[in-house]
């Protein structure tokens, strides 16, 4: 089955079915290039800036937006799909609208919550520092008692092992191999630490 036989003779048909059949295509063709940008990165997504978008993320992640160009596209795509099923199927002009308008309304649900949530697989790589406070790392370099001096200590934040500056309000010198755990960040760049153990 081509894609051909799947349009309709354009001469035994009427203007309401036409009209459908007008958003139909088109729309189809940009939803599928769409699609196919968003999967390989190419996604050129422009949001329409209205109120009807909800924050229900949290933090730094990507907003829960309803009005977008991905789907005010798939709107028109099974709303005009739909409306060609629904007048093929011998309902009334109102009901056709209707229910079109209707299908058109879940797909864009469906579509907001799809790439809302292709949005937050997506890992963003800045390092949060306060996401190491609680962490045990090792000294690297070592950390000079009552914060007289930075030393270097070595930790796994945010799946990957990294070399951060801290200091400590320990009364001794926290020599290296020494096992920290990390109790403040300072400044948003420095850990402050206390020696686990002996």
């Amino acid at each position: 089955m081509t894609i051909i036989s799947i349009l309709p003779d354009w001469s035994t048909i009427g203007l309401f079915e036409r009209i459908f059949w007008y958003m139909a295509i088109p729309t189809t063709l940009i939803l599928v290039l769409l699609m196919v940008l968003a999967i390989f990165g190419g996604d050129t997504d422009t949001d329409v800036d209205t109120d009807v978008d909800a924050d229900i993320s949290d933090g730094d992640s990507i907003p829960f937006q309803f009005i977008s160009l991905k789907n005010i596209v798939a709107f028109f795509a099974v709303f005009g799909w739909s409306g060609v099923g629904f007048i093929r199927a011998g309902m009334t002009p109102g009901l056709v609208i209707l229910l079109a308008f209707l299908c058109g309304l879940l797909m864009m649900s469906l579509m907001a919550t799809l790439f809302y949530l292709m949005s937050r697989l997506a890992e963003n790589g800045t390092l949060k520092m306060s996401n190491a406070i609680g962490k045990l790392g090792e000294v690297y370099l070592k950390i000079s008692a009552k914060r007289g001096g930075m030393g270097k200590v070595q930790i796994s934040v945010q799946g990957s092992v990294r070399t951060l500056d801290a200091i400590t309000d320990d009364l001794e010198d926290i020599p290296t191999s020494s096992i920290v755990q990390v109790v403040d960040v300072i400044d948003d760049s420095i850990l402050l630490v206390k020696k686990q153990g002996n």
